[in-house]
């Protein structure tokens, strides 16, 4: 089990900007994030591994940036220039030893997530 905590969402007028944080019991191989609105299928976000190498689907690329504190078994996803379509319940993820978008999407740890809402 890695169990995961997310925090940070909330709601922000578009093209505001917010941080979530994603506290984990360790710091496993590949980290990221995914997304669900509602009604809608899970999106994978990104991405980081545990050497820094990233992924980002193209929806959020040049506004998200994906990071890690291998130390802090911390992971973080800076949000910036968000649209309404960027609302969702947002999730952490963790996956040993393989990473992508599809692979965080399937994660087995996961955590209960945190709502994004973005206002037009």
């Amino acid at each position: 089990q890695v169990p995961v905590v997310e925090s940070g969402g909330g709601s922000v007028q578009a093209g505001g900007s917010l941080r979530l944080s994603c506290a984990a019991s360790e710091s496993t191989y590949c980290m990221g994030w995914f997304r669900q609105a509602l009604g809608k299928e899970r999106e994978g976000v990104a991405t980081v591994t545990r050497d820094g190498s990233t992924s980002y689907a193209d929806s959020v690329k040049g506004r998200f940036t994906v990071s890690r504190d291998n130390a802090k078994n911390t992971l973080y996803l800076q949000m910036n220039s968000l649209k309404p379509e960027d609302s969702a319940m947002y999730y952490c993820a963790a996956v040993r030893l393989v990473c992508g978008l599809t692979y965080i999407t399937a994660a087995q740890y996961r955590g209960q997530g945190t709502q994004v809402t973005v206002s037009s």
